[in-house]
């Protein structure tokens, strides 16, 4: 199993079927095969969802559906290129089709080119602003007819799209110039699609995590923690939480934004 994965599974949490707040409810969450992405896949279904996993990486999704249906959830891994729109559309409409139902958008997989503007590879700028905003706009544009549905029906009378951005989405800085415009998109679009939608009782929601412990913090990405130690970082099931805690909310109240910082970081 996958480093990743096996990380979050050997947490105590396990589904637990005597109180499971989002029992009959499906999700997706999109870069599922690692990280954030992962570990908000497994705290779904110990919440009692069943859960769409979509990524590029077959193996990893498949570890990750392993372990969910390990601990007594369900689950489907979907194989795609997020990059090619029509498979990000795809993968929406294949998660509604396998569960007759989708509750719960997590809107995670993401890119980050670091390095001067300058210098930046133009290939690098492209899959980032492709990641990072094109297939957020694709996937939540798919998504939202079957959340708006949800939100009509059994059994919460409510729907949740969570957008993970990052502190980047708040705070601009150099040698991160790219991401950090790509990350401000994604927040000034989960506030208009909030209010466009906030009335049909689909919450639209926005996490921003600090410096956390993934893959894409690795190498010239964790340059961006400028001298915070990594054992100070946030680790995925820190971001996980939130997420679970902004969906599980009772239908009216609506948590839209949550900023996760490790303690010891300043900016």
């Amino acid at each position: 199993m996958a480093m990743a994965v096996r990380a979050a599974v050997t947490g105590t949490d396990t589904v637990d079927a005597a109180g499971e707040p989002l029992s009959g409810c499906a999700a997706l969450v999109t870069g599922a095969s690692s990280g954030i992405g992962a570990a908000t896949a497994l705290a779904l279904a110990r919440q009692g969802a069943a859960v769409a996993l979509v990524a590029r990486r077959t193996e990893r999704l498949e570890e990750l559906a392993t372990a969910i249906r390990g601990q007594g959830g369900s689950c489907v891994a979907l194989t795609a290129d997020l990059c090619d729109m029509a498979q990000a559309r795809q993968s929406v409409e294949d998660a509604a089709d396998r569960f007759s139902r989708l509750d719960v958008l997590v809107n995670n997989a993401g890119y980050v080119a670091m390095g001067t503007f300058e210098e930046n590879d133009p290939e690098d700028l492209d899959q980032t602003v492709d990641l990072n905003v094109k297939v957020v706009l694709h996937v939540s544009q798919a998504a939202l007819p079957h959340l708006l549905h949800a939100a009509a029906d059994d059994p919460r009378r409510v729907a949740d799209q969570v957008n993970v951005s990052s502190l980047a989405g708040r705070v601009a800085r150099k040698n991160n110039s790219v991401y950090s415009a790509t990350k401000h998109a994604v927040g000034a679009f989960s506030e208009a699609l909030r209010q466009e939608v906030t009335g049909r009782g689909v919450r639209v929601g926005l996490v921003e995590p600090g410096m956390t412990t993934t893959e894409m913090a690795t190498g010239a990405g964790s340059a961006a923690a400028r001298g915070l130690p990594r054992n100070t970082w946030l680790r995925a099931e820190d971001i996980a939480r939130s997420i679970i805690f902004m969906i599980t909310q009772p239908p009216h109240a609506a948590i839209n934004e949550i900023m996760v910082r490790p303690t010891a970081q300043e900016h």
